[in-house]
């Protein structure tokens, strides 16, 4: 997912294994299934026999082990792997993950995917009573809370560590002896257990990757929980009672692969579903329904199923372009819109349209998509978006942490549907949303996180604080 389509990123995807005489080789396709969820790097780290052995690289899971040598190098029974999208820190090797910390006495692997609300502070705690950071990551601060935790046993001070850090998490933590999976008290970044057909026990960031390595679901890790695996099996501990479900609903939106089932609920099904409540929402005339592929092509369906419109493939996504990351200009980063995505005459041609997307994020995408079908004899095109205007950041795991890079934040719906030249613009309510997903719980927001359309955050967000709230002071104009 590159920002000429989308400018919205997860941080990572994580993938973990233990009692599989190919650990390495299950991890890699593990991540290979979780690719979507970070393209800056890759690595994975195996347990042969106590021995931690890590191999981790810059690009794509495929670019990183492209050299068979460096799969089979890494030998064991047991395996942490990690894809990554940086929300926290830069783009270089030494933020890449799983991280491997050695010291005198142990040694362990640590796989991440979110993004920690108090990390300045904890860092600048940590620094002042001599601890050395050798990556810009957050994630590195729990390898050293547990390290100088005086806690008399290791869960103890594991546990002692989820609770000092807050904000979002899901982690991985790869033992001599062990392998521990934890999830922050709302459990804003799913993770998922699975068990294979010869006992080996996996852990997922989505269960997309189940299905790939022949593996069934158990259950959901729980908010506030921590797993033990170890050759005796599962232990399911807490490590804090606190807890409250807010899952990211963007999840369901945009991020989570289709295949994948989130606390009970497919993916696809529930993005059908915000597609049908989208139309019963519009309050247009229109001839065709077109999503934009690939993660709107579900709430295209649901939108056409539910007002009677024929859905057709007016847009074509060019599946081979070089993958590029944030663009410099304007002027590149609408190149890139028409490198990625064609507009299919012959379909909407003298039609009116409605454009199904599942976001609007700095609205350069829409209006170059909206130009694309218009020059190809669109009449009308009508942009409705299967989520609510994201108006506030995502301090839990998104790239997004400023008002100033949100058109909805800045603009009216009226003004956005003129910046985009559409002839009408609907969003998605977050009643819809919630009741779209449909979550079987009495959490509140229906168990969702919706603080990107609300701006109410389920909890403090600490040093994101000030910043936030100098920001809602500040207007942008994207005219």
């Amino acid at each position: 997912m590159t920002y000429e389509v989308k400018s919205l990123n997860e941080e990572c995807g994580v993938f973990g294994i233990w009692g599989h005489p190919q650990a390495a080789q299950v991890t890699y396709f593990g991540l290979h299934s979780l690719q979507h969820r970070g393209q800056e790097g890759a690595g994975i780290l195996t347990n042969d026999a106590g021995k931690l052995i890590r191999h981790r690289d810059t690009g794509l899971i495929s670019e990183v082990f492209k050299n068979p040598a460096n799969l089979e190098k890494l030998t064991g029974q047991a395996a942490i792997g990690h894809v990554r999208y940086a929300t926290a820190g830069e783009a270089s090797i030494d933020n890449i993950q799983p991280f491997h910390f050695k010291f005198y006495d142990m040694e362990f692997g640590l796989a991440h995917n979110g993004n920690l609300t108090n990390t300045k502070t904890l860092k600048k705690e940590l620094e002042h009573n001599g601890a050395i950071f050798s990556s810009s990551s957050d994630t590195e601060i729990l390898a050293h809370l547990i390290r100088r935790s005086h806690n008399p046993s290791f869960m103890g001070k594991v546990k002692e560590a989820l609770n000092t850090v807050k904000g979002g998490f899901a982690y991985l933590l790869m033992m001599e002896d062990k392998l521990i999976a934890a999830l922050d008290p709302n459990g804003f970044r799913p993770l998922s257990i699975g068990k294979m057909a010869n006992g080996a026990i996996v852990v997922s960031s989505e269960t997309c990757a189940f299905e790939v390595v022949g593996a069934e679901w158990i259950r959901d890790v729980k908010p506030g929980e921590v797993v033990i695996i170890d050759s005796s099996g599962i232990q399911y501990d807490t490590y804090t009672t606190d807890t409250q479900l807010a899952i990211c609903s963007m999840e369901y939106i945009y991020f989570a692969r289709p295949d994948s089932n989130i606390h009970g609920v497919n993916v696809h099904t529930a993005r059908k579903r915000m597609g049908a409540q989208l139309a019963r929402e519009f309050k247009h005339e229109a001839d065709i329904v077109v999503g934009v592929p690939n993660s709107s092509l579900s709430a295209a369906m649901g939108f056409a199923e539910e007002s009677g419109l024929p859905n057709e493939m007016g847009l074509i996504k060019n599946q081979y372009t070089q993958r590029t990351f944030i663009q410099p200009t304007q002027e590149l980063r609408e190149q890139g819109v028409r490198m990625k995505l064609s507009a299919v005459s012959g379909v909407v041609k003298g039609k009116r349209v409605v454009m199904i997307d599942d976001s609007i994020v700095r609205g350069t995408t829409s209006r170059r998509i909206v130009q694309l079908l218009k020059e190809a004899g669109a009449t009308e095109v009508h942009v409705a978006i299967g989520s609510p205007p994201l108006k506030y950041p995502c301090f839990y795991g998104i790239d997004i942490q400023t008002r100033r890079e949100l058109i909805a934040a800045n603009h009216s719906v009226e003004e956005t549907r003129q910046i985009i030249g559409a002839d009408s613009l609907t969003y998605l309510s977050i009643d819809g949303l919630i009741d779209s997903i449909g979550l079987e719980t009495n959490a509140p927001n229906g168990g969702l996180c919706v603080a990107y359309f609300d701006g109410k955050y389920p909890t403090p967000i600490y040093d994101y604080e000030k910043d936030y709230r100098r920001s809602l002071d500040e207007k942008v104009s994207f005219y």
